[in-house]
């Protein structure tokens, strides 16, 4: 009998920018102490929860719309709620607008609110709905664009059915690990984290590596943007862990042994 945890529900996003050398994504080191791979380099992302479902300050389209890019009958807004609302408690950027819909200008005296605002929201002693009309701000969807999607393999204690999104970054924000789940923040080109990874200097899971490997030969920020908008449709891909030789293997569907 499957005694496998079933996924829960999660969103990961890609914050991408325009550097020197092309473009660089936003990676932030998961705490060693995490229960889940600690020590990995890993998009900003985590769990659902219930209260994103309820946060009404949002701009963008409705959850009707977005349930069709998803594949769901409904409730796909609580998933770009939560990649944006773990983009600010991990990594410190608010993907925002006022109330005449204009991004956000969250630099001098607003960025230094905006650092207090993180703070109650991770601390737990603020509700983010709330936050965003104490600050007169609306959650801004509208940049975010739907990438992959990603079930880990049974056999795990702790499994996610992940949503990955990307979208280009804030202008003007500094991004800053939250020094609880995050110790570390890093803008890098996808090459570049990819090397790191193979010389050993990045520890990193599977989906993260194919990721980055399906973005890395783009040119621009709003190249990413456009590629995830551009595509017919988004496959889950779920992973199996098989036996190879006495060996540990992960595979994935179309490969060897997956079907076994």
């Amino acid at each position: 009998m499957d005694q496998s945890a079933p996924p829960r529900p999660a969103a990961t996003v890609l914050a991408v920018r325009d550097g020197p050398a092309g473009f660089e994504v936003l990676m932030v080191r998961r705490n060693l102490r995490s229960d889940f791979v600690g020590g990995a380099y890993v998009f900003p992302g985590g769990a659902v929860d219930a209260a994103d479902a309820a946060v009404e300050r949002v701009v963008g389209p409705d959850d009707t719309e977005l349930s069709a890019q998803l594949g769901l009958v409904s409730g796909a807004r609580a998933y770009f709620v939560a990649a944006l609302r773990e983009l600010f408690e991990e990594a410190g950027l608010l993907v925002a607008c006022d109330d005449e819909r204009r991004p956000a200008a969250l630099v001098g005296e607003a960025a230094t609110r905006l650092v207090a605002v993180r703070g109650e929201l991770n601390d737990g002693h603020g509700i983010l709905n709330d936050l965003l009309a104490r600050e007169g701000l609306w959650l801004d969807l509208r940049g975010l664009a739907y990438l992959a999607h990603w079930v880990t393999p049974v056999g795990p204690p702790r499994r996610f059915d992940t949503r990955f999104f990307v979208l280009v970054a804030p202008a003007g924000q500094l991004a800053v690990h939250d020094d609880a789940e995050t110790v570390a923040a890093v803008w890098i080109r996808p090459r570049d984290a990819l090397s790191a990874q193979a010389r050993g200097e990045y520890e990193m899971i599977f989906p993260t590596i194919r990721t980055l490997e399906s973005v890395a030969d783009l040119e621009h920020a709003s190249d990413v943007v456009s590629f995830a908008r551009s595509q017919a449709s988004v496959a889950v891909v779920e992973p199996r862990i098989v036996e190879r030789d006495g060996a540990i293997a992960v595979v994935l569907p179309g490969e060897d042994g997956y079907d076994d």
